[in-house]
């Protein structure tokens, strides 16, 4: 048989390389979590820093911090770079480092493609940001409503740079979605069926569909607001015929399935967390699994609750009123379970636990303010308030952000192999919470005072200046609790030392039965796995007998004795990282200024020679 050869113009690495170049051309899961972690937290600081400003601009009447064009600026970039630039990536980060551990693989499904993945989100969260230094930065909200990202109403670039920079993070996320479900339905050890794998994994297979589902719902909404913007389109000009409605209804149908690609992946690593360090297992797993594929069917269902105020009729409120009460009892079951774990539990208290502990506590603070929202009545008092700003930082900073620093804290000896000072972690834990709490448990009651939300100031005498001003004090104690955080994996890093055994928690889930930090093949030899927590009853087996009669007869498939083979890896790659640049500028070059169809014209050149390249690249030379 012939074999093509594809000339090469840089010479391809051959084995797993240290330094810059093999960080740019890994294909290493590990590896790629790590620089998903950190891309995140990077985003996370920016992200931070555009909301104290926020905050300082509302710290009393009539600020002048920023002007009203800058503030929208500011609220618009905060909320994308939240939600797409670092919960996100920061859940994906877990997803490439514990999935495979978990499920007993030595890397994903698909690991140039996972590389891939890393790149575009790199490259589409600098050119949304890249909009900062040509001073047009989208102002239009994370929801970017029509027809106020029409050309009439929005004549610069601002809104263009938001659209062409989600798209490229949705390619992003769409290549990651499909390799993560392939990973999961096909590499798992044997002996793992489903209703074996942990719950995180669970979860992360429930994000991933939702991935898959939701974001090309967005994608064709995108495009046609592109196509608004460039080619002189109506789909969402009411002038022209269009329907601004629609915008609404395709980009909350998104939304909504976002919610919960946000919130499930910390409900997984609570999962994970309490059994742990409650030193029993997790009370109800198939209600927890259940529940978690529940909420993302029922996500589907609930989009309208935003729009209760646009006029759809008593028919579609109530609709949409009664399937958003449904979802509150799936996650109720949750919080219940995580209880019932806890309860008569040898729990032994750590940073890991705590964050797990305030999860519960703020999501349900959060959950119970998003029932109010289910009501038609209620939610038109509240809609476009500050009660919604509480709500929703209550659900995804208090939840998501709660539950993803349980995971560092938890994870942190198995990803370095040292551990975060625990002293340091309780300081992070009490000033977030704190900070958290003041900053964001007055705007309730400024939203019940009527306080409308994006706007860039207010007048004196309306009685919202005490608890503005407290809200921004709590912002920068919470800054101060991220700065003990950025402190802390400073130390850990650079004093303290590599002590942390293969199981340092005494834990349950295969990651733990490897060294730590794993080495780059991840098992030497492919674990067999017989119960659910397997490692637990292999540690303790006198548990196992009482559980399962210490029998075999739980196992669900047939375990193939020469499953071992020999270690297998496939070689570095940089078509990967040229792909995800070439698209970025392809994607870019449709940005209206002068020449940008020859840029778009050199981002499909390296987008073409990155594409052919890898098609013909072998795994292994």
């Amino acid at each position: 048989m012939t074999t093509i050869s594809y000339p090469t113009i840089i010479p391809r690495p051959k084995e797993y390389v240290t330094g810059i170049w093999g960080w740019l051309t890994t294909i290493d899961h590990k590896r790629i979590g790590t620089m998903y972690g950190v891309t995140a937290i990077i985003w996370f600081l920016i992200a931070g820093i555009e909301a104290l400003l926020i905050r300082l601009q509302l710290a009393q009447p009539e600020g002048k911090v920023l002007t009203p064009e800058v503030y929208n600026q500011m609220f618009t970039m905060h909320g994308t770079t939240m939600i797409f630039l670092v919960v996100m990536p920061l859940s994906a980060a877990f997803f490439n480092w514990i999935v495979p551990l978990q499920l007993g693989a030595r890397d994903v499904a698909f690991p140039r493609l996972n590389a891939f993945s890393y790149w575009a989100f790199l490259f589409g969260g600098i050119l949304l940001n890249i909009s900062w230094l040509t001073g047009e930065a989208p102002n239009a909200g994370w929801f970017a409503y029509a027809p106020n990202t029409q050309v009439p109403y929005n004549p610069t670039n601002g809104v263009t740079y938001w659209i062409l920079g989600l798209q490229v993070l949705g390619i992003a996320s769409l290549a990651a979605g499909f390799n993560f479900l392939t990973t999961i339905i096909n590499m798992r050890a044997p002996g793992m069926s489903f209703f074996k794998m942990p719950v995180f994994v669970w979860m992360t297979a429930v994000v991933n569909v939702l991935i898959i589902l939701a974001f090309p719902i967005i994608t064709v909404a995108l495009i046609q607001l592109q196509f608004d913007r460039l080619f002189g389109t109506h789909f969402f000009n009411p002038a022209m015929g269009g329907d601004p409605v629609m915008w609404q209804h395709m980009f909350w149908l998104f939304g909504h399935p976002e919610v919960y690609i946000l919130i499930l992946p910390a409900m997984g690593i609570v999962s994970e967390v309490l059994p742990t360090f409650s030193k029993k297992p997790l009370f109800g797993y198939s209600a927890v699994v259940f529940s978690g594929i529940v909420i993302g069917f029922l996500g589907w269902f609930v989009w309208s609750h935003h729009m209760f105020t646009v006029g759809l009729g008593p028919a579609a409120n109530a609709a949409f009123a009664v399937s958003t009460m449904f979802i509150a009892v799936p996650t109720g079951v949750k919080i219940f379970n995580w209880i019932g774990t806890l309860w008569g539990g040898s729990i032994r208290v750590s940073t890991a636990l705590l964050f797990s502990v305030g999860f519960i506590s703020m999501f349900v603070i959060g959950g119970l303010s998003g029932v109010t929202h289910a009501s038609p009545p209620t939610d038109t008092q509240q809609q476009d308030t500050y009660y919604v700003v509480a709500h929703f930082h209550y659900v995804l900073m208090g939840g998501s952000l709660l539950g993803l620093w349980s995971g560092i804290y938890y994870w942190w000896p198995k990803f370095t192999g040292r551990f975060l000072n625990e002293k340091l972690g309780y300081w992070h834990f009490g000033m977030v919470l704190l900070g958290f709490n003041i900053t964001f448990f007055p705007m309730h009651w400024l939203g019940f005072d009527g306080m409308p939300r994006r706007i860039a100031t207010y007048p004196e005498g309306m009685g919202w200046d005490v608890s503005n001003l407290v809200s921004t004090i709590g912002a920068f104690v919470l800054a101060i609790g991220i700065l003990i955080f950025l402190y802390n994996v400073v130390y850990s890093n650079l004093r303290m030392p590599k002590t942390a055994s293969n199981d340092p928690w005494d834990a349950r889930t295969l990651e733990w039965t490897i060294s730590s930090p794993p080495p780059h093949y991840n098992f030497e030899e492919i674990p067999e796995v017989k119960y659910r927590d397997d490692f637990w009853y292999r540690k303790y087996p006198e548990l196992a007998f009482e559980t399962h009669g210490g029998g075999s007869d739980h196992i669900e498939q047939e375990i193939d004795e020469n499953h071992h083979g020999d270690i297998h890896m496939p070689d570095p790659s940089y078509y990967p990282l040229f792909l995800g640049l070439g698209l970025t500028i392809m994607i870019g070059g449709l940005l209206p200024f002068s020449g940008h169809w020859i840029v778009c014209g050199i981002g499909l050149v390296i987008f073409a020679w990155s594409f052919l390249g890898w098609c013909y690249e072998p795994v292994n030379d």
